[in-house]
């Protein structure tokens, strides 16, 4: 899990702002549903390493993020989780809100509806929050959970000079 504040002169540019504080500012997000694959851990400290990755790759994740652009506004943003005791995956959840309480409890009663009735048997919920205060740019909170980072498969054609394009017919 990694998680930090960016400031921007915009929204977007203090979610790139946070992004590169994380070390994921050369990625394309893939965002990813709740379920945690078998066999993959989660680091509580919300300082975890990023994945290997170079300009332009694909990165799978689940993430939360908010904006603040208000003087004075709050912006919070967690991942919350819990883990199936027989050790076959688990089960993210994302919030964002205006307060780290807010989202905690969010956090908290999504993952206890999600579990409720279930077969399996989970571990008590766990979550990492950031949050960051406008002060006059815009801020913006993230938390992400990165699963790995891909290159984009190439094809061969002779469509442009380099004879490359991707797989959406982008020339490089």
């Amino acid at each position: 899990m990694l998680r930090a504040s960016g400031v921007g002169r915009t929204a977007l540019s203090a979610f790139h702002a946070a992004l590169v504080a994380v070390g994921l500012g050369q990625v394309n997000l893939v965002r990813l549903s709740s379920v945690i694959p078998p066999g993959t851990g989660v680091d509580a400290t919300g300082r975890a390493r990023a994945p290997e990755s170079v300009w332009g790759d694909r990165l799978y994740c689940v993430y939360a993020e908010r904006a603040a652009t208000v003087v004075g506004e709050q912006a919070w943003a967690g991942v919350g989780w819990v883990r199936r005791l027989d050790g076959l995956g688990g089960l993210f959840v994302e919030h964002e809100g205006a307060d780290e309480q807010s989202v905690s409890t969010a956090i908290q009663a999504s993952l206890a509806d999600m579990v409720a009735g279930a077969a399996e048997e989970y571990t008590p919920p766990e979550w990492v929050v950031q949050g960051a205060a406008c002060a006059g740019q815009p801020v913006c909170a993230l938390v992400i959970a990165p699963y790995e980072a891909a290159p984009w498969p190439r094809i061969n054609n002779h469509s442009s000079p380099t004879g490359n394009r991707n797989t959406f017919g982008l020339i490089e």
